[in-house]
């Protein structure tokens, strides 16, 4: 379900386009499904913002169903009745019900649901939960403390004074037999505070005729728990990242001051790898064994190979870096910088488009974009590649072995043989033969005593 406005989020856009981990909140959802079931028997109710909300998540492969009107959770599921009564669809025996807005969900405890809903013979299961403080949610109320059966669902306003201590909620998780939750739903009323159509309702419909109506616990209160406001969805954040943490010092990687890091759900970071405090690996970063990523480094959807250090302060962006790679501090990778093993890229230098090959260096104060350079290739100081017209961008290719000389600029399109030398401050517009020395810059000229007479002219002024 992914239809509401979340109107206590302040917010123009959809709740359930709103981030944690990196990712919108019903993304999270959507791959947690993902693992039960294939994608294309997911359907994702949408209404406010409909369109938005689609194309954010439509490459995932599931389907829509649209609730125009949003007139609560019964209301919902009645679409998804008429969606399957007018579509034609195979309508499926089982039905399992999520919120686009619960990011923490696990595909096992998604599992667990369907397998008690299962093995229960159930016409309803609910998963719940135990958290510190229940007020403001639902109560499941059991048959039994220690049996499955459920009596009802009671929201809290409608909580008699001997059930305000009940302590386990409704998460708003079901799974149905869909044939026996079909013939409720027209049944539902909105005779209640909100004027809705409330799902909850069909717990007492079918605990009424007899049906089995079951319940199981979530593991972790956290796990079921939604996000309404901005701090709510902090936490939730800080929860799933602190979960990522231990996860990955589980497998042997070592993370100082892991509260201070922002990792994805999505980061694999080899064993006996180092990561420090204050750093961002985001997206679908993959770090190789036995690296070391230092303090105020981000990097994004990129692949470090073994044994990496990035020094502090640099950030990567859709790079591939080698094995025993150097980087920084405050190097730039920009998206296809592609790093050779044993490459230096140094202080305040920036690649974008970019083949460095193995062992190359490129140490201090350069912008490397749109080239390709080859193995044990040296760039001094300040060199650049001017890789851009102001129309086009151009192509520049060095060869294995070149050296470019400090502060030199290598105007695109252009290509520097094997080899190569270019001289410290040098201006190369033309392409450089293998083994060749290239000057492109005036002559020195010298003019003795020059600075003395200046000196002493400007204080002849002075003493005016």
């Amino acid at each position: 379900m992914a239809a509401g406005k979340g109107t206590r989020l302040k917010s123009k856009r959809p709740k359930v386009l709103h981030e944690i981990g990196g990712r919108a909140l019903l993304l999270h959802v959507i791959t947690a499904a993902k693992h039960v079931v294939p994608a294309d028997h997911i359907y994702c109710i949408v209404g406010h913002e409909a369109d938005r909300v689609k194309a954010a998540v439509e490459a995932t492969g599931i389907r829509f169903v649209l609730q125009a009107e949003q007139r609560g959770t019964g209301h919902a599921l009645q679409m998804v009745k008429a969606f399957f009564t007018l579509s034609g669809a195979e309508i499926p025996k089982h039905l399992l019900v999520l919120s686009g807005d619960v990011p923490l969900i696990r595909p096992e405890t998604i599992q667990a649901v369907c397998d008690l809903h299962l093995l229960e013979h159930a016409a309803m299961t609910i998963l719940t939960a135990v958290p510190p403080d229940p007020t403001g949610y639902g109560r499941v109320l059991r048959a039994r403390e220690d049996g499955p059966e459920v009596t009802a669902i009671v929201e809290q306003k409608s909580l008699r004074p001997e059930q305000l201590g009940t302590p386990e909620i409704n998460s708003g998780i079901y799974c149905f037999e869909t044939h026996k939750l079909f013939a409720k739903l027209d049944l539902l009323s909105t005779n209640n505070a909100h004027g809705e159509y409330y799902l909850t309702d069909v717990a007492a419909m079918l605990v009424e005729d007899g049906e089995r109506v079951v319940a199981v616990k979530a593991d972790s209160v956290d796990e079921v728990l939604g996000a309404n406001t901005i701090a709510e969805m902090m936490h939730l954040d800080a929860a799933m990242r602190l979960a990522k943490t231990r996860q990955l010092m589980a497998q042997g990687v070592t993370i100082f001051r892991p509260e201070t890091c922002v990792i994805d759900p999505e980061v694999h970071v080899g064993a006996d790898s180092v990561i420090e405090p204050y750093v961002q690996l985001l997206g679908a970063t993959t770090i190789g064994v036995e690296s070391r990523i230092r303090s105020y480094s981000v990097v994004q959807n990129s692949t470090l190979g073994d044994g990496v250090l990035v020094r502090n302060g640099c950030v990567l962006d859709g790079a591939v870096v080698g094995d025993g790679v150097l980087l920084g501090p405050y190097a730039h990778l920009r998206p296809e910088s592609r790093i050779g093993d044993g490459a230096h890229v140094g202080n305040f230098v920036e690649t974008k488009k970019v083949t460095l090959g193995k062992g190359s260096k490129a140490n201090h104060l350069n912008y490397l974009g749109d080239a390709v350079i080859g193995a044990g290739v040296n760039i001094g100081a300040g060199a650049i590649t001017c890789n851009y017209d102001g129309v086009h961008k151009h192509q520049t290719i060095i060869g294995d072995g070149v050296f470019v000389g400090s502060d030199s600029t290598l105007v695109a399109p252009v290509t520097l043989e094997a080899g190569a030398y270019v001289a410290a401050g040098s201006c190369i517009t033309e392409d450089v033969p293998a083994g060749a020395l290239a000057l492109g810059r005036s002559r020195q000229v010298t003019k003795p005593g020059w600075a003395a007479e200046r000196r002493a002219a400007i204080a002849a002024k002075k003493n005016c």
